[in-house]
């Protein structure tokens, strides 16, 4: 019985240390695993995988100074050294990335890249780029500087790059491509109507322009195309009306040579004008022949003054006008009150201070831009009728135009209840810009509608938009009669003082959410010459966008 007891108690001892072993090494593999194992018996693989997920954490949060940092110097350390695979998966958009960083090589052939990390602003982290632009013998030194935006990633909690074509190039939009080679559109040389060549360096607010007229005139205006880097638009690029853009010049193609009827003397007066603005936009215009005299925005990126899409708060109510009077329903001197508060479909609208006429005039609500003199009308009009107009008169929102470069054309969309309410003041859908209504105020004063343009029809042989029909000599003689009132006595007085007789003016206020002030708009006519401009977040338009049209008027009627 002693032999056997110790023969069994040799063999416990020899099994025991492997039985651990083997129950550590669970353990270790993982904790939740581990337990369950031990205790319970064993689980399944389904078990397991559930039970793992639920104890895994995922760090949620700011992110911390380092987080921003080291991700940073991954992806930039990456693309530098030509690692696409690794930069691209330092961001949160690896395919995105992975195609535009690989085209930065083989498609825009910068080699040598240096990329050196700025000061870090946050989850901001600028960074500036120097390489060379090579390109079958021809060489160019690329420079600019860019950002990068830090973000976490919700399923995981890793930090990573926020994906943006931006990122790699500012000019860039999600979707558009950087190539280096032969230009397929050639080089044009702008001229103003005296036969000068306009540049940026002159008019820092052409150069969305001077691109717009390459990319509509370079095949026909006679040049012959070089080689360039150059930014190539996709499609929501495309959609946006945006051009291709220069960014190296390798070699000089032979520029042809397109005129336009921008006036020198407008122009710099324009540029000046909207330089004293943080966010202004201006265009003038002859209204009997639609020529287009100046166009300036304090953005030099964007053209706003033709293609932007804001709202155009009350100078929208000399197309509401034209209407209430083609229809008869009321007339300059007619009474018409202007309620502090009027209702319809649910809402309440309010006039500007909550102001109110009791006993006055179509006239008098005009040109103090009394907002319910307007609105109370809805209940007699039809939903489509503010469109109709608009289109129909004004050549308004049927994205037609062909001014010589991209433009909006404006947009009122048909609208019911207090959506279509809100329209007649020039808010709910209603969209325009400094072209479309310096178009409006054109169209008052000569009466009939001609569609603005840059450059003359006879280049291109293109067809420039038409109204299907013109308004009468009655109306136009009662929208000049309360947009004459307005520039001598209500809103817009003050901006246009000195400038009569022969003159009209209407004031807006374009509410914006989340805006603390409203975008001011003024458009007017003095003579043979209308100026329309907006000033975003400035404030009432005839005490922000009023100076800047007014000089332009001074200047020739």
């Amino acid at each position: 019985m002693g032999k056997r007891r110790r023969v069994a108690e040799r063999q416990r001892r020899k099994t025991s240390p492997a039985m651990l072993g083997g129950m550590i090494a669970v353990v270790v593999g993982g904790a939740g695993f581990g337990v369950y194992a031990l205790y319970g018996g064993g689980a399944s693989a389904d078990d397991r995988t559930h039970s793992a997920s639920e104890h895994k954490h995922v760090k949620t949060g700011p992110l911390s100074a380092t987080e921003v940092r080291t991700t940073a110097e991954r992806f930039l350390t990456a693309w530098q050294q030509g690692k696409v695979t690794q930069a691209a998966a330092a961001t949160d958009d690896s395919g995105a990335a992975t195609t535009l960083l690989t085209g930065y090589t083989k498609d825009a052939h910068v080699k040598g890249v240096k990329l050196t990390a700025g000061t870090r602003t946050g989850a901001k982290v600028p960074f500036s780029v120097k390489g060379t632009v090579s390109y079958k013998g021809l060489s160019k030194p690329l420079a600019y500087d860019s950002t990068l935006t830090v973000v976490r990633r919700g399923s995981d909690g890793k930090p990573l790059v926020d994906w943006h074509a931006s990122v790699v190039h500012p000019d860039l939009k999600d979707g558009d491509t950087l190539v280096t080679g032969e230009s397929g559109t050639p080089p044009v040389k702008a001229l103003d109507r005296d036969g000068r060549e306009l540049t940026a360096a002159k008019y820092p607010s052409l150069g969305t322009v001077l691109d717009g007229l390459r990319e509509k005139f370079g095949k026909v205006a006679g040049g012959r195309a070089g080689v360039e880097l150059r930014v190539v638009r996709g499609g929501a690029s495309t959609k946006a009306k945006l051009s291709d853009k220069t960014l190296v010049e390798l070699s000089k193609g032979t520029p042809g040579t397109v005129k336009t009827t921008l006036d020198p003397a407008f122009q710099a007066a324009a540029e000046r004008q909207v330089g004293k603005q943080k966010r202004a936009s201006v265009v003038a215009m002859r209204p009997s022949t639609g020529e287009i005299l100046a166009v300036a925005n304090t953005d030099h990126g964007w053209n706003t003054a033709f293609q932007g899409s804001l709202a155009p708060g009350s100078t929208m109510k000399i197309v509401t006008s034209t209407m209430l009077f083609e229809k008869g329903l009321t007339s300059p001197d007619a009474s018409h009150p202007c309620p502090k508060k009027y209702k319809l479909a649910g809402w309440t609208f309010h006039n500007d201070d909550n102001s109110e006429i009791k006993h006055g005039t179509f006239k008098m609500s005009f040109g103090a831009s009394c907002n319910n003199a307007f609105i109370n009308f809805a209940p007699k009009l039809s939903d489509s009728d503010l469109t109709k107009e608009a289109q129909q008169v004004y050549g308004l929102g049927l994205n037609n135009w062909a001014v010589g470069v991209p433009s909006f054309d404006g947009s009122v969309p048909v609208q019911s209840g207090a959506q279509m309410g809100a329209s007649l003041i020039g808010q709910g859908g209603v969209r325009m810009n400094p072209l479309n209504m310096a178009s409006v105020a054109s169209t008052v004063e000569s009466g009939t509608f001609r569609q603005p343009y840059l450059v003359s029809s006879s280049v291109d042989h293109r067809t420039l938009a038409k109204a299907s029909r013109t308004m009468s000599s009655k109306t136009q003689s009662e929208l000049k009669d309360v947009m004459r009132y307005t520039a001598a006595y209500g809103t817009a007085a003050k901006a246009m003082s000195g400038l009569g007789p022969d003159y009209g003016a209407k004031t807006g206020s374009a509410e914006v959410d989340g805006q603390k002030k409203p975008n001011g708009w003024f458009t007017a006519y003095r003579g043979d010459l209308v100026a329309a401009g907006v000033v975003q977040a400035g404030g009432h338009g005839g005490d922000t966008a009023g100076p800047i049209v007014a000089s332009l008027l001074k200047m020739g009627g």
